[in-house]
Protein backbone atom coordinates (compact mmCIF):
# COMPACT_ATOMS: atom_id res chain seq x y z
CA UNK A 1 0.00 0.00 0.00
CA UNK A 2 1.17 3.69 -0.86
CA UNK A 3 2.42 4.84 2.63
CA UNK A 4 3.84 2.08 4.17
CA UNK A 5 6.96 1.51 2.74
CA UNK A 6 10.01 2.28 5.71
CA UNK A 7 12.68 4.77 5.02
CA UNK A 8 15.53 2.80 3.37
CA UNK A 9 19.01 4.57 1.83
CA UNK A 10 19.90 3.84 -1.55
CA UNK A 11 22.78 3.35 -3.28
CA UNK A 12 25.16 5.76 -4.06
CA UNK A 13 25.98 4.77 -7.36
CA UNK A 14 23.58 2.50 -9.26
CA UNK A 15 26.40 -0.30 -9.65
CA UNK A 16 26.58 -0.62 -5.85
CA UNK A 17 22.97 -1.25 -5.78
CA UNK A 18 22.10 -4.94 -4.22
CA UNK A 19 20.94 -7.37 -6.93
CA UNK A 20 18.13 -8.45 -4.30
CA UNK A 21 17.24 -4.63 -4.06
CA UNK A 22 17.12 -4.19 -7.54
CA UNK A 23 15.05 -7.55 -8.46
CA UNK A 24 12.73 -6.40 -5.93
CA UNK A 25 12.27 -2.91 -7.24
CA UNK A 26 11.93 -4.35 -10.85
CA UNK A 27 8.67 -6.59 -9.17
CA UNK A 28 7.45 -3.09 -8.10
CA UNK A 29 7.84 -4.44 -4.45
CA UNK A 30 9.54 -1.67 -3.23
CA UNK A 31 9.68 1.91 -4.04
CA UNK A 32 12.81 3.61 -5.20
CA UNK A 33 15.08 5.48 -2.31
CA UNK A 34 16.91 7.56 -4.58
CA UNK A 35 17.85 8.86 -8.51
CA UNK A 36 20.10 6.02 -8.67
CA UNK A 37 17.47 3.60 -8.07
CA UNK A 38 14.67 5.17 -10.43
CA UNK A 39 17.59 5.23 -13.09
CA UNK A 40 18.45 1.62 -12.47
CA UNK A 41 15.05 0.27 -13.61
CA UNK A 42 14.60 -2.77 -15.78
CA UNK A 43 11.14 -0.33 -16.80
CA UNK A 44 10.06 -3.77 -19.37
CA UNK A 45 10.24 -6.01 -16.09
CA UNK A 46 8.80 -3.16 -13.95
CA UNK A 47 5.79 -2.75 -16.44
CA UNK A 48 4.87 -6.22 -16.68
CA UNK A 49 4.61 -6.76 -12.99
CA UNK A 50 2.37 -4.23 -12.70
CA UNK A 51 0.42 -5.02 -15.18
CA UNK A 52 0.04 -8.44 -13.89
CA UNK A 53 -0.14 -7.24 -10.05
CA UNK A 54 -3.16 -4.85 -10.95
CA UNK A 55 -5.08 -7.56 -12.99
CA UNK A 56 -4.01 -6.69 -16.44
CA UNK A 57 -2.44 -8.89 -19.10
CA UNK A 58 1.06 -8.44 -19.44
CA UNK A 59 1.34 -10.28 -23.00
CA UNK A 60 -1.31 -7.84 -24.44
CA UNK A 61 -0.37 -6.56 -27.56
CA UNK A 62 -1.13 -3.27 -26.52
CA UNK A 63 1.39 -3.27 -23.88
CA UNK A 64 4.58 -5.34 -25.67
CA UNK A 65 4.18 -2.69 -28.31
CA UNK A 66 4.82 0.11 -26.13
CA UNK A 67 7.75 -2.16 -24.10
CA UNK A 68 9.40 -2.88 -27.59
CA UNK A 69 9.41 1.03 -28.41
CA UNK A 70 10.55 2.02 -25.27
CA UNK A 71 14.44 2.87 -26.19
CA UNK A 72 13.36 5.24 -28.73
CA UNK A 73 12.19 7.96 -26.44
CA UNK A 74 13.78 9.56 -22.99
CA UNK A 75 13.88 8.47 -20.08
CA UNK A 76 10.48 10.92 -18.86
CA UNK A 77 9.01 10.26 -21.78
CA UNK A 78 8.82 6.15 -21.71
CA UNK A 79 7.09 6.24 -18.18
CA UNK A 80 4.65 8.40 -20.55
CA UNK A 81 4.17 5.98 -22.92
CA UNK A 82 3.95 3.16 -20.15
CA UNK A 83 1.18 4.83 -17.91
CA UNK A 84 -0.68 5.48 -21.41
CA UNK A 85 -0.64 1.95 -22.62
CA UNK A 86 -1.84 0.43 -19.01
CA UNK A 87 -4.88 3.70 -19.27
CA UNK A 88 -5.66 1.96 -22.45
CA UNK A 89 -5.46 -1.23 -21.40
CA UNK A 90 -7.51 -0.84 -18.54
CA UNK A 91 -10.23 1.53 -20.11
CA UNK A 92 -11.65 -1.99 -21.42
CA UNK A 93 -11.33 -4.15 -18.34
CA UNK A 94 -14.84 -5.27 -16.77
CA UNK A 95 -13.81 -3.86 -13.33
CA UNK A 96 -11.76 -0.64 -14.39
CA UNK A 97 -12.42 0.93 -10.69
CA UNK A 98 -10.12 -2.00 -9.17
CA UNK A 99 -7.84 -1.60 -11.74
CA UNK A 100 -7.29 1.92 -11.21
CA UNK A 101 -7.16 1.68 -7.50
CA UNK A 102 -4.87 -1.12 -7.49
CA UNK A 103 -2.62 1.09 -9.53
CA UNK A 104 -2.79 4.09 -7.13
CA UNK A 105 -2.10 1.93 -3.96
CA UNK A 106 0.75 0.13 -5.54
CA UNK A 107 3.75 -0.29 -3.45
CA UNK A 108 5.89 0.75 -6.11
CA UNK A 109 6.07 4.73 -6.29
CA UNK A 110 6.90 4.51 -9.92
CA UNK A 111 3.83 2.37 -10.30
CA UNK A 112 1.38 5.26 -8.29
CA UNK A 113 3.50 8.01 -10.71
CA UNK A 114 1.62 6.02 -13.78
CA UNK A 115 -1.31 6.34 -11.54
CA UNK A 116 -1.47 9.78 -11.02
CA UNK A 117 -0.36 10.25 -15.14
CA UNK A 118 -3.45 8.62 -15.55
CA UNK A 119 -5.53 11.79 -14.41
CA UNK A 120 -3.89 13.51 -17.04
CA UNK A 121 -5.87 11.43 -19.44
CA UNK A 122 -8.73 11.24 -18.08
CA UNK A 123 -10.62 14.33 -20.14
CA UNK A 124 -11.92 14.85 -16.50
CA UNK A 125 -13.06 18.69 -16.08
CA UNK A 126 -10.30 20.72 -13.90
CA UNK A 127 -12.48 19.92 -10.13
CA UNK A 128 -12.74 16.52 -11.05
CA UNK A 129 -9.03 16.42 -11.89
CA UNK A 130 -7.82 17.85 -8.89
CA UNK A 131 -10.43 15.98 -6.87
CA UNK A 132 -8.72 12.91 -8.13
CA UNK A 133 -4.91 13.98 -8.13
CA UNK A 134 -5.12 14.81 -4.17
CA UNK A 135 -4.03 11.60 -3.37
CA UNK A 136 -1.20 11.47 -5.28
CA UNK A 137 -0.16 15.21 -4.04
CA UNK A 138 -0.27 13.70 -0.78
CA UNK A 139 1.49 10.51 -1.31
CA UNK A 140 4.64 10.06 0.63
CA UNK A 141 6.79 9.49 -2.15
CA UNK A 142 8.31 12.83 -3.78
CA UNK A 143 8.60 11.76 -7.57
CA UNK A 144 5.01 10.87 -7.23
CA UNK A 145 4.15 14.46 -5.22
CA UNK A 146 6.25 15.56 -8.81
CA UNK A 147 4.32 13.45 -10.74
CA UNK A 148 0.76 14.63 -9.38
CA UNK A 149 1.17 18.38 -10.21
CA UNK A 150 2.38 17.53 -13.74
CA UNK A 151 -0.25 16.16 -14.70
CA UNK A 152 -2.41 18.79 -13.92
CA UNK A 153 -0.33 21.62 -15.22
CA UNK A 154 -2.04 21.80 -18.64
CA UNK A 155 -5.24 22.93 -16.92
CA UNK A 156 -3.85 25.93 -15.24
CA UNK A 157 -1.85 26.89 -18.04
CA UNK A 158 -5.24 27.31 -20.21
CA UNK A 159 -7.10 28.52 -17.64
CA UNK A 160 -5.33 29.53 -14.44
CA UNK A 161 -7.68 32.05 -13.00
CA UNK A 162 -10.10 28.82 -12.20
CA UNK A 163 -7.03 26.78 -11.04
CA UNK A 164 -6.36 29.71 -8.64
CA UNK A 165 -9.98 29.62 -7.23
CA UNK A 166 -10.29 25.96 -6.66
CA UNK A 167 -6.97 25.34 -5.29
CA UNK A 168 -7.04 28.34 -2.48
CA UNK A 169 -9.04 25.83 0.05
CA UNK A 170 -5.47 24.10 -0.75
CA UNK A 171 -3.41 26.28 0.87
CA UNK A 172 -5.26 26.01 4.33
CA UNK A 173 -5.08 22.47 4.34
CA UNK A 174 -3.40 21.02 7.07
CA UNK A 175 -0.73 18.67 5.34
CA UNK A 176 2.11 20.54 3.87
CA UNK A 177 2.97 18.39 1.31
CA UNK A 178 -1.18 19.44 -0.19
CA UNK A 179 -0.29 23.41 0.70
CA UNK A 180 2.89 22.73 -1.59
CA UNK A 181 1.17 21.13 -4.26
CA UNK A 182 -0.80 24.15 -4.93
CA UNK A 183 2.40 26.51 -4.59
CA UNK A 184 4.14 23.95 -7.23
CA UNK A 185 1.09 23.27 -9.76
CA UNK A 186 1.17 27.17 -10.23
CA UNK A 187 4.56 28.24 -10.30
CA UNK A 188 4.86 30.70 -13.37
CA UNK A 189 7.50 29.64 -15.19
CA UNK A 190 7.99 25.74 -13.85
CA UNK A 191 9.95 23.33 -14.05
CA UNK A 192 10.03 20.86 -17.08
CA UNK A 193 6.75 22.18 -17.98
CA UNK A 194 5.13 24.79 -20.17
CA UNK A 195 5.10 28.07 -18.29
CA UNK A 196 1.68 29.70 -17.22
CA UNK A 197 1.27 33.31 -19.50
CA UNK A 198 -1.18 34.93 -17.08
CA UNK A 199 1.15 34.28 -14.10
CA UNK A 200 4.03 35.60 -16.21
CA UNK A 201 3.00 38.30 -17.10
CA UNK A 202 0.60 39.07 -13.79
CA UNK A 203 1.90 36.94 -11.01
CA UNK A 204 0.09 39.29 -8.34
CA UNK A 205 -3.18 37.21 -9.81
CA UNK A 206 -2.50 34.43 -7.48
CA UNK A 207 -1.91 36.60 -4.25
CA UNK A 208 -4.50 35.38 -3.17
CA UNK A 209 -2.80 31.88 -3.40
CA UNK A 210 0.62 32.66 -1.84
CA UNK A 211 -0.48 35.06 0.90
CA UNK A 212 -1.60 32.28 3.94
CA UNK A 213 1.97 30.73 2.86
CA UNK A 214 3.87 33.70 3.43
CA UNK A 215 5.45 32.58 7.30
CA UNK A 216 4.37 28.54 6.53
CA UNK A 217 6.27 26.52 8.79
CA UNK A 218 7.44 23.83 6.48
CA UNK A 219 10.25 24.43 4.71
CA UNK A 220 9.13 22.42 1.85
CA UNK A 221 6.04 24.85 1.28
CA UNK A 222 9.10 27.20 2.08
CA UNK A 223 10.83 26.28 -0.64
CA UNK A 224 8.02 26.15 -3.02
CA UNK A 225 6.82 29.65 -2.58
CA UNK A 226 10.19 31.28 -2.58
CA UNK A 227 10.68 29.39 -6.15
CA UNK A 228 7.29 31.06 -7.32
CA UNK A 229 7.87 34.60 -6.67
CA UNK A 230 11.43 33.68 -7.76
CA UNK A 231 9.80 32.35 -10.92
CA UNK A 232 7.88 36.04 -10.97
CA UNK A 233 10.78 38.36 -10.60
CA UNK A 234 12.49 36.79 -14.10
CA UNK A 235 9.41 39.19 -15.53
CA UNK A 236 7.91 41.55 -13.29
CA UNK A 237 11.23 42.13 -10.34
CA UNK A 238 9.03 45.11 -9.20
CA UNK A 239 6.31 43.54 -7.98
CA UNK A 240 7.89 40.35 -6.48
CA UNK A 241 9.99 43.34 -4.45
CA UNK A 242 7.20 45.01 -3.26
CA UNK A 243 5.47 42.18 -2.33
CA UNK A 244 8.79 40.95 -0.17
CA UNK A 245 8.95 43.73 1.15
CA UNK A 246 5.73 44.10 2.47
CA UNK A 247 5.61 40.08 3.37
CA UNK A 248 8.73 41.26 5.71
CA UNK A 249 7.17 44.40 7.62
CA UNK A 250 4.13 42.64 7.79
CA UNK A 251 5.96 39.45 9.42
CA UNK A 252 9.01 39.10 11.87
CA UNK A 253 8.46 35.22 11.69
CA UNK A 254 12.13 33.00 10.36
CA UNK A 255 9.93 31.66 7.87
CA UNK A 256 9.26 34.63 6.06
CA UNK A 257 12.43 36.05 6.11
CA UNK A 258 14.07 32.41 4.57
CA UNK A 259 11.20 33.02 1.97
CA UNK A 260 11.81 35.93 1.02
CA UNK A 261 15.67 36.11 1.09
CA UNK A 262 15.50 32.97 -1.34
CA UNK A 263 12.54 34.37 -3.74
CA UNK A 264 15.25 37.42 -3.94
CA UNK A 265 18.06 35.35 -5.33
CA UNK A 266 17.60 36.28 -9.00
CA UNK A 267 17.44 40.10 -8.64
CA UNK A 268 19.95 40.14 -5.91
CA UNK A 269 22.32 37.58 -8.29
CA UNK A 270 22.46 35.22 -5.38
CA UNK A 271 23.41 31.76 -6.39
Amino acid sequence: MAGSEAPRKGAARIALIPPAVLAALNRGELATANLNEFLALDLAVLASSVAQRIGLDPRSERIADTLAMLPAFRPVARHLHVARALYDLASGHADRDRVAYALATHPSDVARTWAAQWVGFSGLPLPDKLASVRRFAADPHFGVRETAWMAVRDEVVRDSARAIELLLPWVADADPNIRRFASELTRPRGVWCAPVPALRTGPWLAIDLLEPLRADPSRYVQNSVANWLNDASKSQPQWVQRTCDRWSAASSSPATAYIVRRALRTLRGMP
